[in-house]
Order: structure tokens, then C-alpha cells, then sequence
């Protein structure tokens, strides 16, 4: 009996046991399922704040990163919204697609004529830079001399994504846009390997006030370790990019072609850096070869889905980090550290204009000549901001005056984009190197008065037919309208005759309209079941095969 009795007391307790770990497997789910919605939520949040911030941009003609830094200040004040900008966020998730999809647009050709000034921007600048940056925040008293270098090797890192959004909006040379977005892909990988060189070798062998062993034995450190994680990073970027390219000849499916290139962004990277290599040179140099190979191992459709592709996540890594820039800065705590701010502004002000005249000097005197106006854009241009914050984020807490570097890194990247990202236009403008002739601005003006006066026709026109206008009124002021539409268009005409080149860029831009047009009709008719798949396809070939010839594509799909 007490057997019995005991037997079914365990069933009992079993049972209960077993509810109890339902009951918790069930509350667990439902937090894990909360949270998620939570986080889809924001994440939703975030994606319509970015997009009506880039319309805004768009609107006041502002560059949108700055605009984004803006709204991100605004929203550090409220607590609903609330995102943290860790280093592993930048380095690991957002720094390989833009570096990846910048590497992807940079021609060869371009890139051998600039190659001098870019390495010699890249490479001895970034050391340049550390050592006058670190030079003046030593003598200031501020910090520590090893700090001061610490925050010099991370500070040299540029950003230029607010600088070249504008060349592209404004038509600055080519030439020019190459020199500074290269600069800056070969710059970021530089200096991530500096700065993990001279974290290694001054805050791992010593402390503050102690010494670093003998001064010989560290530079042919760094120097070994500099050039084995640089050229390390390099080949199995090149390795990877050979490979790729070879892939993508052997295959004809956007889709699939796409994700390999996300695999290799992402893949290479990660690769890299777990052998001790420099992540951001693999993923540059596998990015080049693959965007200059592209017209010749992918079709033209799979060539405009990736780049198409890439440009988006691009669009999106930028709106995110630059958002976040602006939520994580802590007003107080910026007030407080102003002197060092200042001073670190003007230091990085002075050491980034002297390596830019100085190396330019060189590379004038080597042979591949950097105009002195591009000199001016280099100088000014020189932003900073999400890899010098995820270094200064990197730091561990045993690190001398953390606060201090993470501070004054802060203020440096909010100066360069609110300060010099806004000015950046004018001296463009300043300097000749627009790109907009006055003979376009003056097409552009006529054609906008045109355009005005049928807008009105149309309004006036709609407003008698419906009998909302006299008749008497309506003849008057017909007349006067035609007339001047009749003399705009004539002006127009004659512009255009008199300028060739601007006649020449108005009918390759429509002929490109057209192809894109045609290319949305067959998309329709191929949704509608009317075109098969295959036939669809090769339509998509051929109009993608026109929009990427550099010469005028015809307007039309041709017969084979």
C-alpha cells in the first residue's frame, strides 16, 4: 500500500514538474517572441525615419548624412527609440558592404593613373597624420604622450561618404571623385592596422609612464606586423576576387550571383580577420577586381541587379550608422571635455593639411600631378566618422583616458560632418570644379520658364473646358500664352543648336528614359503572362546590354 501510495505521490510531482517546465518553456517563447516583435517595430521605426530623412535631403539640398547626424542629435533626447553603437555593429555588419560597394565602382584605369597620390595618402599619410596629431595633444598637456598616438592612429581614418554624394549630385570630375573615395577605401584598412599595432606595442609592453623596451626592436615590430596584415589582406582579397570573377563567368542567374557577392563581402572579411589580416584591404581589393571584371563574367542584367543591389545596402549601412552617430553623442559630456575636443579638431585640421600638400608635393615631383584645387578638396574634405568611432569604441576600460579619446573622437567626426561636409559645396563651386557650365544652368533656366508657362496653358485650359473660365478671358489670355510658348521653345531651339554638347546629353538621356521605360513594359507583360520567362530574359539582356554602353544607346530594342 505505501508503495502504491508513494508510486503515484512521484507521478504527482512529476506531472507538476513537467506543467512547471511547460509553463516556462511557454513564457519563454513568448519573451523571445516579444522581443522580436519589439525589435521589428523599431526596426520599421528606423527604415521610415531614414527614408523621409532622405527626402527631406533631397528637398533642402543638404548632404543626407548630415542630415541623418541631425535627426540622430534630436532623438539622443527622447527614450522611446533607443539603439546602442557597438563596435562589432560597425566592423562586422556595416563596414563590408560600403567598403565592398565603393570598392565595386572604382575603375582600374582611373585608379592607375591616381595610384601614387592614393598610396602615398594611404600609407604614409595615415603615419603622417598619427604623428602630428599625436604630437600636438602631447605638448597640450591634455593626455598622456601613448594616448595622444593612440588617438592620432585612430583619428586618421576619412569618411567621405557626405563629400562624394555631393560630387555626384554636382558632376565634380571623375578623376577627382576616384582620388578621394580610393583614398579613403585604402586609408580605412591602413589605419585599423596601425591602431591595432600601436595598441599592441604601447599598451600591452608598458604602461603610461613606463617604457616600451628598446625603440629598434619596436619599429622592426611594427613594421613586420604592418606589412604582414596589409599584404596579407591584399592577396586573399585578390585570391578570392580571381576566384569570384571566374564563378560568376561560368554562371547566368542574378539572383544566385548576387548572394555570392554577399557571401564574399561578408565571407572574406570575416576570413581575414580570424587569421589576423586586415579584413577591410581583402574586401577592397576582392571589390575591385570583381566591379572592373564584371561587364565581362556577369550579363548585363545580373550586372545592373548587383550593382543596383549593393547601392541600396550601401544607402541603407550609411542612414543606420549615421543616425546612430547622432543618437549615441551625449551633450553633457562633449560640454565638458570642449578643450580637448578643440584641441583635437585643430590638430587633426593642421596634420591632415599637411600630408595632403606635402605627399601631393611628392607625388607632383614622382609624376602623376594632383592639381592644386584637388589638393583644396582633399584637405577640406577629409571627414571623419564611423571607423574612427568603432576604433574609440574598441578601447578596453584599462586604456588611460578612454573618455577622453572616445570624447574627442566624437567631437571631431560631429565637426567634420556639420562644419566641413556643409561648406564642402561652395568650394567646389569656389574652385571651378562644379561640373555644372553656365550653358547648362542657362538650358535649364529656359526649359524651366517653358515648361512654367504649359503648365499654366494646361491649368487655364482645363478650367474653360470645364466652364469654369469665360470664354472672352480664356481667348485673351490663350493668346498671350501661346506666344510665349512659341518664343521659349524658340529660344530653346536656338540654345541647343548653339551648344551641340548640352543637345547631345538631352538625347542621351532620353533615349536612356526610353530603354528604362521599355524595360518596365516588359516587366508588366511578363507579370501578366503574355512574354514567357525566357523571352522576358533575353529582352531584359538586350535593353540592359544598351544602358551600358557609354556611347548614346538607341532608343529602341533591336533585331538580332
Amino acid at each position: 500500500m505505501f508503495v502504491v501510495q508513494s508510486s503515484s505521490r512521484l507521478a504527482s510531482h512529476i506531472r507538476i514538474c513537467r506543467c512547471r517546465q511547460v509553463e516556462l518553456s511557454s513564457s519563454i517563447e513568448f519573451v523571445a517572441v516579444e522581443n522580436l516583435l519589439s525589435l521589428e517595430i523599431t526596426v520599421v521605426e528606423l527604415l521610415l525615419l531614414v527614408s523621409v530623412v532622405a527626402m527631406l535631403a533631397q528637398r533642402i539640398r543638404v548632404p543626407y548624412t548630415v542630415v541623418l547626424v541631425l535627426v540622430g542629435l534630436l532623438l539622443s533626447f527622447q527614450q522611446e527609440l533607443q539603439f546602442s553603437l557597438t563596435p562589432e555593429l560597425i566592423l562586422l555588419l556595416i563596414l563590408p558592404p560600403l567598403v565592398f560597394e565603393a570598392a565595386l565602382h572604382i575603375e582600374i584605369t582611373t585608379l592607375r593613373g591616381i595610384i601614387v597620390p592614393v598610396l602615398l595618402l594611404a600609407i604614409p599619410g595615415v603615419l603622417l597624420v598619427m604623428f602630428i596629431v599625436g604630437g600636438i595633444l602631447s605638448l597640450s598637456g591634455l593626455v598622456g604622450w601613448r594616448t595622444a598616438l593612440l588617438f592620432g592612429s585612430l583619428i586618421a581614418a576619412t569618411d567621405p561618404v557626405a563629400v562624394v554624394s555631393l560630387f555626384k549630385a554636382l558632376g565634380a570630375p571623375k578623376r577627382l571623385a576616384t582620388l578621394v573615395e580610393s583614398e579613403s577605401l585604402f586609408n580605412d584598412g591602413t589605419t585599423i592596422v596601425v591602431f591595432h599595432i600601436v595598441v599592441a606595442v604601447l599598451f600591452m609592453t608598458g604602461s603610461e609612464q613606463g617604457g616600451t623596451g628598446n625603440l629598434f626592436d619596436v619599429m622592426v615590430y611594427g613594421v613586420f606586423q604592418f606589412l604582414r596584415v596589409a599584404l596579407g589582406g591584399v592577396g586573399i582579397g585578390v585570391a578570392v576576387g580571381i576566384i569570384g570573377n571566374r564563378i560568376f563567368a561560368l554562371l547566368d542567374d542574378h539572383l544566385i550571383e548576387t548572394t555570392l557577392s554577399t557571401v564574399i563581402a561578408y565571407g572574406i572579411y570575416v576570413f581575414a580577420e580570424s587569421f589576423h589580416l586586415s579584413g577591410v584591404l581583402a574586401v577592397v581589393s576582392a571589390g575591385i577586381l570583381i566591379g572592373a571584371r564584371s561587364s565581362g563574367s556577369m550579363s548585363p542584367t545580373t550586372r545592373t541587379v548587383l550593382m543596383n543591389f549593393w547601392e541600396y545596402v550601401a544607402f541603407l549601412a550609411n542612414s543606420i550608422v549615421f543616425i546612430l552617430i547622432g543618437m549615441e553623442v551625449v551633450f553633457d559630456r562633449l560640454v565638458a571635455a570642449s578643450l580637448p575636443i578643440l584641441v583635437a579638431v585643430v590638430a587633426v585640421l593642421l596634420a591632415r593639411a599637411m600630408s595632403v600638400y606635402a605627399l601631393s608635393f611628392l607625388s607632383n615631383r614622382i609624376g602623376e600631378r594632383v592639381p592644386i584645387s584637388y589638393q583644396h578638396i582633399l584637405f577640406w574634405g577629409g571627414l571623419r566618422g564611423a571607423v574612427s568611432l568603432a576604433l574609440a569604441l574598441s578601447l578596453g576600460f584599462d586604456i588611460p583616458h578612454r573618455d577622453v579619446i572616445i570624447n574627442m573622437t566624437f567631437g571631431v567626426v560631429l565637426f567634420t560632418l556639420l562644419v566641413q561636409a556643409t561648406t564642402i559645396n561652395g568650394l567646389l563651386a569656389r574652385l571651378g570644379l562644379a561640373g555644372r557650365h553656365k550653358a547648362e544652368l542657362e538650358y535649364e533656366r529656359i526649359q524651366g520658364r517653358l515648361l512654367a508657362v504649359r503648365a499654366a496653358y494646361q491649368r487655364l485650359r482645363q478650367q474653360y473646358d470645364s466652364g469654369i473660365l469665360d470664354p472672352l478671358a480664356w481667348n485673351i489670355v490663350k493668346n498671350e500664352l501661346e506666344a510665349r510658348m512659341s518664343a521659349l521653345q524658340q529660344e530653346l531651339d536656338d540654345f541647343a543648336a548653339a551648344n551641340p554638347e548640352i543637345l547631345a546629353k538631352i538625347i542621351h538621356s532620353a533615349q536612356r528614359e526610353a530603354l528604362r521605360t521599355q524595360r518596365a513594359a516588359i516587366m508588366d507583360l511578363h507579370r501578366d503572362g503574355l512574354l514567357s520567362e525566357s523571352v522576358a530574359h533575353q529582352l531584359f539582356a538586350e535593353i540592359d546590354q544598351a544602358l551600358e554602353s557609354p556611347a548614346a544607346p538607341e532608343a529602341g530594342l533591336t533585331s538580332a
